[in-house]
């Protein structure tokens, strides 16, 4: 396998999520682009795994599980932070979180 086609592909999805949270006004989709860049790093972590076999055996793959399991819990938290967001604001539009607390 060529190992420049993952990679490529890799960077045009790391390129989509950075524009999904840089672009996007709505916090799901914000949380969509995140999964899409840490989808993007565990494709060229098992990509430079396959290709470039280390002194430690499946490391990239032993790194790519644990990017699952933190994306996993970013989920969890990120849409309990959003659903609390939207039952406090009724909208989940992240330009009208208020980011200092009125007193």
């Amino acid at each position: 396998m060529r190992p420049v086609i993952p990679y490529v592909t890799a960077a045009l999805l790391f390129g989509l999520g950075v524009y999904g949270v840089l672009r996007r006004r709505n916090a799901v989709l914000v949380l969509m682009g995140v999964e899409l860049m840490l989808n993007a790093v565990n494709l060229i972590l098992i990509t430079a795994d396959t290709t470039a076999r280390a002194l430690l055996p499946h490391s990239g793959q032993v790194f790519a599980l644990f990017v699952i399991v933190l994306a996993a819990a970013e989920i969890g938290v990120g849409l309990a932070i959003v659903l609390q967001l939207y039952r406090m604001r009724a909208s989940v539009a992240v330009d009208e979180v208020p980011l200092e607390e009125k007193r």
